[in-house]
């Protein structure tokens, strides 16, 4: 389900490499296949023969029903699901399904001033992934076999949400970084091609059956830091940081930050232990990755916006 953005893209070449049979089921607004940066035209030709297509919206239920069920697939990868009633009717469809893989996210973790998160943590009802965890939970109550995994913020090449992109934006118009507080806050960034070995690795493991794995980098890293990373991974200069108190701004409904103002980072141990899983890229060769094969390139998913940033400055110069 999915597989045509960001994940998939790069799951799906796995799981061809491995010999299974892939079919992607989308909108069929954007290609079935595109070429990977870096990718040569025999590799994606050789890919692209291989996908197979199935057009429909996910929310049309009944046609998902009739046309899953008439497939009869023995696996599911779920990359973009986000409510639990869109996964019902897949169920339904494949009552000899053999494994349900989601793709769930570590925001469902309660805040917590206890870190790193752990597989068995507390998780909050009401967190805006709620409908992620309420679909965690109907495939408990199915008794079907299923593994979830969940990323803690992803990021590398084709990157739709603005991680990494937001910082290389401004390094690249050589602005200051503006971030929130102390610029001390913690987080963690896991490399798309790290989580796409996770995916696979679960597959058909006995391991992986009814399990939860959080899936990110090995390090954790400050806001700070990150703003560095990101500069010695494009090759910029140091930047410089500027640091602001949220509070004192209306920024409207634009996000000022792509981050939340928060410690946010979870363990990994369960996936290296249970999995044999451990991630390939350090932060600065996963952001340099990403950089060389999409900003550097001159692609990216959103225009540059330096609204909020001029906001900031504005009032930073004023106080100066």
């Amino acid at each position: 389900m999915g597989g045509t953005r960001f994940i998939g893209i790069f799951l799906s070449r796995l799981l061809v490499k491995e010999g299974h049979q892939v079919t992607l089921f989308t909108r069929g607004k954007a290609p079935i296949t595109q070429q990977l940066p870096g990718e040569s035209d025999k590799d994606f030709a050789d890919f692209s023969s291989k996908i197979l297509h199935l057009k429909g919206d996910r929310k049309d239920f009944e046609f998902v029903k009739s046309s899953l069920s008439a497939e009869g697939f023995e696996v599911v990868y779920d990359i973009n699901g986000r409510e639990a009633d869109e996964v019902e009717p897949i169920l339904d469809a494949l009552p000899k399904l053999e494994q349900y893989i989601y793709c769930s996210s570590a925001g469902v973790y309660l805040k917590s001033d206890l870190l790193p998160h752990f597989e068995i943590d507390a998780v909050d009802p009401k967190s805006r992934h709620k409908g992620k965890l309420e679909t965690e939970s109907l495939l408990v109550s199915k008794g079907v076999n299923w593994t979830s995994l969940r990323p803690v913020y992803i990021y590398g090449p084709l990157n739709y949400n603005p991680v990494e992109e937001w910082f290389f934006h401004r390094l690249k118009a050589g602005r200051p970084i503006p971030i929130p507080n102390s610029g001390l806050q913690i987080t963690q960034l896991g490399h798309v091609k790290d989580l796409a070995r996770a995916f696979v690795l679960v597959l058909g493991n006995e391991k992986a059956s009814k399990q939860v794995f959080n899936i990110s980098g090995d390090k954790y890293i400050t806001f700070d830091g990150l703003a560095k990373a990101c500069a010695k991974a494009g090759g910029f200069p140091e930047p410089e940081i500027i640091h602001y108190n949220p509070k004192e701004f209306d920024f409207g409904k634009k996000k000022a930050f792509p981050f939340r103002d928060q410690h946010f980072f979870a363990s990994i141990d369960k996936a290296k232990s249970v999995l044999g899983w451990k991630p390939e890229f350090d932060l600065v060769e996963g952001l340099a990755d990403s950089y060389n094969l999409d900003f550097g390139r001159g692609t990216f998913r959103k225009e540059a916006d330096f609204s909020t940033d001029d906001m900031i400055l504005g009032k930073s110069l004023v106080l100066a």
